[in-house]
């Protein structure tokens, strides 16, 4: 799998987005912004591009979102469906999209300190639909694990657009 086989995903995506007149904002971890780099590759992208994040750490998650210990529900932990849901959300509002996109895992070669193993990412979608998607991969090639992550995220959104 390289970067290019990305872009076609990426370009359907755009076009669904352009004919709606909707938008997307991307907090993205372990794909270490291939999802949004994708999306940029398509031409005019800031039609419908409205920005994103690379919330590797927490104090990005503080610092470029405004998040606060207390904003995270009890138990919630990164690398989980639930959070993944909350951070598309976030990213959402903060950058005013229709849609939100999140993508959190372990890209390897080791797994989290949450003990997900290398290879498991989380995805969410958060617009006018919400939902949540998880991928393993079994693999600890860490660079192979960046782009199935971020091929995952993009066709999971390219699914829920419909």
């Amino acid at each position: 799998m390289t970067f290019q086989d990305l872009i076609p995903i990426a370009e359907r995506i755009a076009a669904r987005l352009v004919e709606r007149g909707e938008s997307v904002a991307v907090s993205e971890s372990s794909s270490g912004g291939l999802v949004s780099a994708a999306l940029l590759a398509v031409p005019k992208a800031s039609v419908w591009y409205q920005g994103a994040s690379v919330t590797y750490t927490p104090n990005v998650a503080r610092g470029l979102l405004g998040l606060q210990r207390g904003d995270l529900p009890e138990g919630m932990r990164s690398s989980t469906e639930p959070y993944a849901r909350f951070m598309a959300g976030r990213i959402r509002e903060k950058l005013r999209g229709t849609w939100g996109l999140c993508e959190t895992g372990a890209a390897g070669p080791e797994g989290n300190p949450y003990g997900d193993a290398a290879g498991h990412t989380c995805v969410g979608v958060v617009g006018p639909v919400e939902a949540s998607f998880t991928l393993e991969t079994g693999l600890s090639d860490r660079p192979e694990n960046m782009m199935l992550f971020a091929r995952f995220a993009l066709e999971r959104f390219e699914d829920v657009l419909g």
